[in-house]
């Protein structure tokens, strides 16, 4: 027997059917949140994994097409690898989740989310946060939850809890936040220049609603919970602690620690291990945890100088952003480049130009979402970090930073009516210590600017960082985290926007939540940063949009048809479409309502292509006066060429002003001539002449 769960959430019913299916996993739940099904599960491994250092969590959030009605495309017909969304996803159902479960833990999690049916006014990627949760908290993995989500739109000044697809996608702000039952564990926005104190207000309406659910979640778990197993815990005994101190001190350790070089201190801790590993070489023990005690000694070392005497390990302030620079053009030929450098943390972005036939096609669940005109892709080599590695492609981090990056900027992006133009920006990551996505918005929106994309205002980001002590009063906020801040501390808090407001909010944090003094601190802290970037290294780089694209890029211009006259265009089999391009060098793009966008680098052949469209839809008159070529000859005229596809005959008496007795006395195959219209003869046939046109 199973048993269903429900309540009313946002005005729709939310139902949790517990003890229906999977029952052999460690937890499992069918959600249902109107017409929207998504089946979540939790497993765990029996034993711990060997050989790492870190809790082994997967989240897999799996889009089947089945679950809109479609086929997959592609030849095999069946789901291939993970969408972007789907990654995406997977991303925002970890963040929340994974501080939640043991640092000390070893054991494979997996978290499954199945997508099987999808109503477009519930949608499907809230409905498995919630359900990942429930499905962990009723399972015998330990986990200090549940959590839960809410996600918050905001369409014509309303704000709408939970909105549906098409009020997600058209309205001003895109929240998603977390909570446990005590404080807000996660934060993910899009928006259009929203305040920071309306964005808190929102964060915390949000959360009223995430307590509501959580109740909820624990009447679930009071009634089906099982018992939380014990695990093998692996952390570092307090005695290894106190034999390495003796080894090397807490004032060795912090001079190691404090240098404002990664380089530098990365050496000097490699030389600390050395030196502990020769002392401990009789216990092997000590040496199996050493990597992870000297981890764990260096990240206590860390954050009590930060807490107690708010020192940096570079010696900043905590208000400090380091070192800026910014430049533009670095990149020759391309339509757009811009390098920003902060610390050593350096971007270097290029923005590529297209027709809009090149905007990416997006196959998914949403029924609103079929094209991409503008993509932001991040890149992360190992060389930028001082590793050696084969790029095997975009992992999800890659994919996530490119996204967040992405959705920075939209807000300000001009209309495809103002800019006619598909957009890329490639992020390429030159040097890594610290918020490389925040880098990136900065150096994307110096070279749209570059690239002469007339965007409406500069966007700029920074991260924010926070180190806490035992109680909730007792916490540094860092601004302008380096790696170490980021790998030692507790929130890496992004944000971007405007000077007027947010356009993106990405926050991950290690510790069990954020009180609300921690998160408006963190907004005010960022908006300051954001502010002084641009007014510090950004404007003099670069104050406003270009009034032109590049030489390099290519130029659009448009001409309008009737679209009864397409297929003339268009020819047998594309023919004549292809005789032009071939002719000019153009690429041609015609909608269904007769528009034809015509592209191409050089204005003369853009021009020569538009005509001969023109030509080819036009209804000739009489007295009309064009240029041509000859292409055939016969015994009683020539015919002669406007555009490919569109020729007019001449008789021979209307070639030359006296009588010929030949065609080929006058004209040659291939002459460019000037002709008149005549109009229709007695048969309706247009005529043409020559000698008129003189």
């Amino acid at each position: 027997m199973y048993k269903t769960y429900s309540m009313e959430l946002a005005g729709r019913q939310l139902s949790i059917d517990v003890g229906r299916v999977g029952k052999q996993a460690n937890g499992c739940v069918l959600m249902h949140y109107g017409d929207t099904t998504v089946l979540c599960t939790a497993t765990e491994s029996k034993a711990p994994r060997d050989g790492i250092d870190f809790f082994p969590l997967s989240v897999e959030y799996s889009e089947k097409y089945y679950a809109v009605g479609k086929f997959p495309g592609g030849f095999n017909k069946r789901e291939g690898k993970p969408s972007e969304n789907a990654m995406l996803t997977s991303r925002v159902i970890d963040r929340p989740m994974r501080p939640l479960f043991p640092k000390d833990m070893r054991n494979d999690v997996t978290l499954e989310c199945l997508v099987m049916s999808v109503d477009p006014q519930c949608r499907p990627e809230l409905v498995a946060m919630i359900g990942a949760s429930v499905a962990t908290s009723i399972s015998d993995i330990p986990f200090a939850g549940p959590c839960a989500a809410t996600q918050v739109g905001l369409v014509d000044g309303e704000v709408i809890f939970n909105p549906g697809q098409e009020q997600w996608n058209k309205g001003d702000l895109m929240l998603t936040v977390a909570s446990t039952a005590d404080k807000v564990i996660m934060i993910e926005a899009g928006a259009n220049e929203i305040p920071e104190r309306d964005m808190l207000d929102y964060i915390y309406r949000a959360d009223a609603l995430n307590k509501q659910l959580i109740a909820f979640i624990n009447q679930i778990v009071a009634e089906a919970g099982k018992p939380k197993q014990e695990y093998t815990s692996v952390a570092v005994p307090e005695e290894m602690f106190e034999a390495m101190r003796k080894i090397v001190s807490p004032e060795e350790m912090e001079t190691a620690c404090f240098t404002d070089d990664k380089q530098t201190r990365e050496k000097r801790i490699v030389e600390i291990t050395e030196q502990m590993r020769e002392a401990f070489a009789d216990n092997e023990a000590y040496l199996a945890q050493l990597d992870e005690a000297v981890y764990q000694y260096e990240k206590k070392t860390i954050r009590k100088m930060i807490l107690k005497d708010h020192k940096r390990p570079d010696g900043r302030e905590i208000t400090q952003i380091r070192p800026l620079a910014a430049e533009v053009d670095l990149i020759p030929r391309v339509h757009g480049s811009a390098m920003f450098t902060r610390g050593q943390t350096q971007i270097c972005d290029i923005v590529t130009l297209a027709p809009l036939s090149d905007a990416q096609r997006v196959e998914g669940l949403d029924p609103y979402v079929t094209s991409k005109r503008y993509l932001h892709q991040y890149n992360f080599p190992a060389y930028s970090v001082g590793e050696t590695r084969v790029s095997r492609g975009p992992g999800r981090r890659e994919i996530g930073h490119g996204a967040l990056a992405e959705r920075a900027l939209m807000p300000v992006l001009p209309s495809i009516e103002e800019f006619p133009y598909a957009i890329r920006a490639v992020s390429e990551t030159m040097e890594s210590n610290g918020s490389t996505s925040m880098a990136s918005t900065c150096a994307s929106c110096m070279a749209l600017m570059a690239a002469g994309v007339p965007i409406r205002k500069q966007v700029a980001g920074i991260s924010c960082g926070l180190v806490t002590g035992e109680r909730d009063e007792d916490f540094v906020l860092l601004t302008d985290i380096q790696g170490l801040e980021d790998f030692f501390g507790d929130m890496d808090f992004k944000v971007t926007g405007t000077h007027d407001g947010i356009t993106a909010i990405q926050m991950d944090i290690k510790i069990h939540g954020l009180t609300r003094e921690i998160v408006e601190g963190a907004l005010q802290r960022c908006k300051d940063a954001r502010e002084y970037i641009m007014a510090t290294v950004m404007t003099p780089a670069i104050a406003e949009p270009r009034k032109e694209v590049s030489e390099y890029a290519p130029k659009i211009i448009f001409t309008q048809i009737d679209p009864e006259k397409i297929g003339d265009v268009v020819g047998k089999q594309g023919k004549t479409i292809n005789e032009i391009i071939k002719r000019t060098g153009v690429q041609i793009d015609i909608d269904d309502d007769g528009e034809v966008s015509i592209c191409g680098t050089d204005k003369e052949a853009l021009e020569r292509a538009r005509e001969m469209v023109e030509i080819i839809t036009m209804d000739f008159e009489e007295g009309q006066i064009l240029d041509g070529v000859v292409v055939s000859m016969k015994e009683f005229g020539a015919f002669v060429e406007f555009a490919p596809g569109k020729e007019g005959m001449v008789h021979i008496s209307k070639i030359a002003d006296h009588r010929i007795a030949h065609v080929e006395d006058v004209l040659s195959l291939g002459q460019k001539v000037t002709v008149k219209c005549l109009g229709k003869d007695r048969m309706g046939r247009l005529s043409f002449s020559i000698k008129d046109a003189q």
